[in-house]
């Protein structure tokens, strides 16, 4: 992994020396609900010391100064990378000058100095990261620094420049739509407007500030909707980089296609003359670790205790390849042995619920599969298995062998890798007293097998849930792209019944009347979605 030097630079920074400008601010409080943790109070202290290296500590900023003072400040906090230790002589590595690099320098060569037929890196130190795990609560953060840069131009301590959200889908949108939402609905201070990119022109005409009394302007797109040329939902980004004058918040922005490299040059464009704040769970760019600022990954999240100690099987769900010759037993183990965990991890909720309801969450398990509606999908695959099962077609000494190899796997191969190499310990009465009858009770919510249903929510062609006969609960939820083949090609036969209720299973999935113990999907939920159920995940080709 690539050295944090940004975070080496600022840790050195006690916050309490910053000047009053740039430390009275309410940081805990973000609505009548939600107060921020220490990690996350701690990120925006971070940003607040990188701002003032930047803004502040040798070049003070002044209202109309000249746009060559921004090349000196880039200059001055390139002059702390360079001193860092971990920093190569030459930095060559971190220069634009790549021949796979071509199409990007060519663009960045109408924006950035040109020399020695390279553009330097420091030309893009104007930035910081937050490497912050999922579930971290990246967007809380976000919201909160609006309110911090609205309060230091208004300081003016930092230039008044127009700020702007991109994130990579409409989830990720609506996301932080409604977490502004809720911040404005307690404040009396501020009020965050949002606009989309596209009404930016119009905005500017009717005023030039973003502010308005306590109102401040945030401007908000799809991050893979920005580009080099004007289409039917993409935009022209010339036409509204407005001379690099941007404070840019990326949200997972980094995330697509093979265009990425060309995107992330486009906002680097956009807060040339500005800053750009990156926030992800997964860099990957050797050049976002340099300029990450506040380090909170998964490794770090798990480690203080936020987050759930991580074990990785090392075995291989080798039995729904298509290409491998697997018998059927062998795949109903696999499943066997998934179910087998899930009703364990049930054991010791039960138990901890006897103490405490709120003290645990109802565990769940989420399988993850490549393929959804080609002929043998894997989704279709372990459906079939987990139908067998709830019907009562198990073989015995199938299932007493998924259950002995489990516990094998789990006292042989018992190390978590987050933390790293701390010992996991199975009750093995517990589990060796495992039944069939708790699959049913604690999997299927049911006491006897059966047949399946199928729950079919009315205008929501994304969801498709399961129940059996024999229960009053749905079990399991597959949420895919769209049903409709499913619906067509593999449930005929099936009981399928309109739900009365039109509310998402999924979207009720944390809730703690949620009957739901198995999802199932492909590529629907892997970002953006905030839950602490899932005990299980099996992923699957």
């Amino acid at each position: 992994m690539s050295k944090l030097i940004l975070k080496n630079i600022i840790d050195e920074i006690p916050f309490e020396s910053l000047p009053a400008n740039w430390q009275s601010f309410e940081l805990k409080k973000f609505s009548k609900e939600k107060n921020l943790w220490d990690f996350q109070e701690k990120a925006l202290k971070t940003a607040l010391k990188v701002l003032w290296r930047y803004y502040e500590e040798r070049i003070n900023y002044q209202e109309k100064e000249k746009e060559e003072i921004n090349q000196e400040r880039k200059r001055y906090l390139f002059s702390f990378y360079e001193a860092d230790s971990n920093y190569p002589e030459d930095g060559a590595d971190y220069d634009l000058t790549k021949k796979e690099e071509s199409k990007t320098k060519k663009l960045l060569e109408e924006f950035y100095p040109l020399e020695n037929n390279k553009i330097g890196f420091e030309n893009f130190i104007n930035r910081m990261g937050f490497w912050m795990a999922t579930g971290s609560g990246k967007t809380l953060v976000i919201v909160k620094l609006i309110e911090i840069l609205k309060y230091l131009m208004e300081r003016k301590e930092i230039p008044q420049n127009d700020i702007l959200f991109l994130t990579c889908r409409d989830d990720l949108l609506d996301i932080f739509k409604e977490y502004v939402k809720e911040f404005n609905a307690s404040q009396n201070e501020i009020y965050i407007k949002l606009k989309s990119l596209k009404e930016w022109d119009e905005a500017k005409r009717e005023s030039s500030s973003i502010f308005k009394d306590k109102e401040i302007t945030v401007f908000y797109y799809r991050s893979d909707n920005i580009w080099t040329e004007q289409k039917e939902k993409k935009i022209d980004f010339k036409n509204y980089e407005n001379f690099g004058k941007w404070y840019v918040l990326l949200d997972e922005a980094h995330k697509g296609d093979g265009e990425d490299s060309i995107r992330r040059t486009i906002y680097s464009i956009f807060s040339r003359n500005g800053f750009l704040f990156n926030f992800s769970a997964t860099f990957v760019d050797p050049r976002d670790f340099l300029t990450t600022g506040f380090n909170y990954n998964l490794q770090e999240f798990v480690e203080d205790g936020y987050g759930k100690q991580i074990y990785l099987s090392q075995e291989e769900i080798r039995a729904f390849r298509e290409r491998d010759d697997f018998t059927e037993p062998e795949k109903q183990k696999i499943v066997l042995k998934s179910l087998i965990l899930l009703s364990y991890i049930r054991k010791f909720d039960e138990k901890v619920k006897k103490i405490k309801k709120e003290f645990y969450h109802y565990p769940l398990l989420l399988t993850l599969v490549n393929s959804v509606n080609v002929e043998d999908a894997d989704l279709k695959l372990f459906f079939k298995e987990i139908e067998k099962i709830a019907k009562g077609e198990v073989n015995q000494k199938i299932f007493d062998l998924a259950k002995q190899e489990l516990k094998e796997t789990l006292i042989n191969e018992n190390k978590t890798i987050i933390p790293e190499n701390e010992e996991i310990k199975i009750d093995e009465k517990i589990l060796d007293n495992i039944s069939y009858k708790d699959i049913l009770n604690d999997v299927f919510n049911s006491k006897s097998p059966s047949n399946i249903e199928v729950l079919i929510i009315p205008n929501n062609r994304k969801e498709m849930i399961f129940k059996l006969r024999s229960s009053e609960k749905p079990f399991a939820l597959i949420k895919i792209g769209d049903i409709s083949r499913w619906i067509r090609e593999e449930l005929e036969g099936y009981d399928i019944v309109e739900t009365f209720d039109n509310e998402s299973y999924f979207k009720k999935i944390n809730r703690d009347d949620s009957d739901i113990n198995i999802l199932m999907g492909s590529r629907t939920f892997y970002e953006g979605w905030d839950s602490n159920r899932p005990n299980i995940f099996l992923y699957i080709n």
